[in-house]
């Protein structure tokens, strides 16, 4: 601060830069201690403050905001273990051993001491995660199953990106990488698999299943047994050829007790035989109850221009965040500026939409929006929500009256880049540390994270491209605005818990602990609480507050309540775990 107002504006950034890397390179757990957070939130605050562009406001709002991004399973899974196999409960290595002899699978089945451990895992403390993944895999079991026969490959190969991403397209790992199956961006784009700042093919369900069929394919080819093709498509087929040529031996397992492969290597494959195993022995787990997803059914429109997903939301009478579960690969609320883009609608309004959109000049499709008109509503209210004149809303929908008519449908001429604040979103606040590698640069680590490498520099005062001499980076994932609930609370959990970052401290063979859950935050605004009771209003839903329970999942109070896993999620901030005390929004269709 000292330098900062004696004008020594580089020292000031440099003292900056040294107090993030310093607490940043400890050991030390920040978020377990308030004062330490405090110290890093204030560190951080002045880094904003003091340099303005520290923020993403101006730049999102003219790029178009970014795609909420979720921790990959996989990750979750070596944190909770602390990296190392788990121990197996009593009995569970011969059951499965037992289930394996009337299990028929076109992957070769080995039972071991870790598998036994990962499914005792999966069982206890991890059963949530596995829950989940089982669940969403409903949603593309059948196109990857397909996929994956005709490319003449084992069919159970689809339980690999069960373990890797839990199906999910937005998966982000602590590495960088994305998507269903997991592609770093280099591996990606030898694939087929491209992205620029709008699209990361990576996270095209369809498009990465092809890819990622092609690329075990060839690493099967490579090695000839598919454990080491596995623990290839994990850690580089480069890393698994040295160690099989440092010990002679093209055996997973021996090279497993060898200890020459990456810890989380070693532990991956195992990992893909539990959860395969488990997978297809549903009833001997559990697992009959589970609410199974269902292929989203869609229309396709093909587009040659640029349009924000809330207009087309609004086009069709669906939300930003049913479009944006759609079209997974878009990283931003927006199509891409340039070229062809076949945008995913809600089954049926193919037709709708393109004579809504129609109204709207080609040039304006990323600016202008429709408002449905509410009771009440009137030309200077409309004007002042959405910072425009009354003049522009009645020239642009040629009105004659000035009276509004209920449920009517106004073009809302909106100038380009004068949107609300509340109809932009930023950057999560929550920090994610990234453990730099060998060969690690701004540009690349940025392209993995789908983060711009301006806003990488900024986070971290880096001038050019180089991160040589950083061992830890920080950064904010990017994340997309969604309806707040009105209510939604955690019971007395720690505020500065990050899926991204904290680590489990218990044995998996432990008494399971309450599960840490999403950080959640009511309305930033009030506007934003007024907009959520208004389209819980218009839906006619009835909103109730539920308490989560000992012993309660996602799917036991969705069947409850006669809703779904989905509408729980988008209605608490996508809220991946829960604990006892924690209060859940529901809406009830009346």
């Amino acid at each position: 601060m000292a330098n900062y107002h004696a004008g020594n504006s580089v020292s000031a950034k440099q003292n900056f830069d040294n107090a993030l890397n310093a607490l940043l390179s400890s050991n030390l757990d920040i978020r377990s201690d308030d004062r330490l957070q405090k110290e890093f939130d204030h560190i951080v605050q002045g880094v904003n403050e003091l340099y303005p562009g520290g923020t993403a406001a101006d730049s999102e709002q003219a790029q178009g905001t970014q795609q909420k991004a979720e921790p990959a399973p996989i990750d979750q899974t070596n944190d909770a273990t602390n990296g190392l196999a788990p121990a197996a409960a009593a009995g569970v290595r011969a059951k499965a051993e037992a289930e394996i002899k009337n299990t028929h699978s076109d992957l070769p089945l080995m039972m071991t001491d870790q598998v036994a451990g990962y499914i005792t895992y999966f069982s206890g403390y991890g059963r949530g995660v596995f829950e989940r993944a089982y669940a969403r895999s409903g949603r593309y079991h059948d196109m990857m199953v397909a996929t994956l026969k005709e490319q003449g490959l084992p069919q159970d190969l689809i339980y690999l990106a069960q373990a890797e991403s839990g199906f999910h397209p937005q998966a982000v790992s602590k590495a960088g990488a994305r998507g269903i199956w997991q592609f770093m961006a280099s591996r990606g784009i030898g694939y087929g698999l491209h992205h620029n700042m709008w699209v990361d093919d990576r996270q095209d369900p369809e498009k990465s299943t092809r890819a990622a069929a092609r690329h075990l394919k060839d690493l099967y080819n490579q090695f000839g047994d598919w454990y080491l093709a596995m623990a290839a498509y994990n850690s580089g087929p480069g890393t698994v050829q040295a160690a099989v040529k440092r010990t002679g031996y093209a055996d997973f397992w021996e090279l497993y007790n060898r200890n020459v492969l990456p810890k989380e290597t070693k532990n991956y494959v195992p990992i893909i035989l539990a959860v395969t195993i488990m997978a297809k022995n549903p009833s001997q787990y559990g697992l009959d109850s589970v609410a199974m997803e269902h292929p989203a059914e869609y229309d396709t429109v093909k587009i040659s221009y640029p349009v924000d997903l809330r207009l087309v939301a609004e086009c069709v009478n669906s939300t930003p965040e049913e479009l944006q579960n759609l079209n997974p690969s878009l990283l931003r609320l927006t199509t891409p500026r340039e070229g062809q883009f076949d945008l995913h609608l809600p089954a049926g309004t193919k037709d709708q939409y393109e004579t809504a959109i129609a109204s709207i000049p080609a040039d304006m499709r990323l600016w202008w929006r429709y408002h449905t008109v509410h009771s009440g509503d009137t030309l200077a209210t409309l004007a002042r929500t959405y910072h425009v004149t009354a003049k522009s809303i009645t020239e642009a929908n040629h009105l004659d009256d000035p009276e509004l008519e209920a449920d009517a449908k106004l073009v809302i001429p909106i100038a380009p880049g004068k949107h609300p604040l509340s109809d932009t979103a930023t950057y999560a606040r929550r920090i994610t540390r990234y453990k730099v590698h060998a060969g690690d640069t701004v540009e690349t680590v940025a392209d993995n994270f789908g983060v711009s490498a301006q806003m990488l520099r900024r986070w971290n005062g880096i001038r050019g491209n180089s991160l040589s001499g950083r061992r830890i980076i920080a950064l904010h994932l990017p994340i997309s605005p969604s309806a707040h609930p009105t209510e939604v609370a955690s019971a007395r959990t720690s505020s500065h818990t990050s899926a991204h970052t904290s680590k489990a401290k218990h044995p998996a063979t432990a008494p399971a602990p309450p599960a840490e859950t999403a950080t959640v935050k009511p309305p930033a605004t009030k506007s934003a609480q007024i907009e959520r009771m208004e389209v819980s209003r218009l839906n006619s839903k009835e909103v109730v507050h539920h308490k989560v329970k000992s012993g309660e999942t996602l799917y036991s109070i969705a069947n409850a309540y006669r809703t779904t896993v989905a509408a729980l999620k988008r209605d608490n901030r996508n809220v991946a775990v829960i604990r006892p005390g924690m209060i859940l929004t529901v809406q009830l269709a009346r």
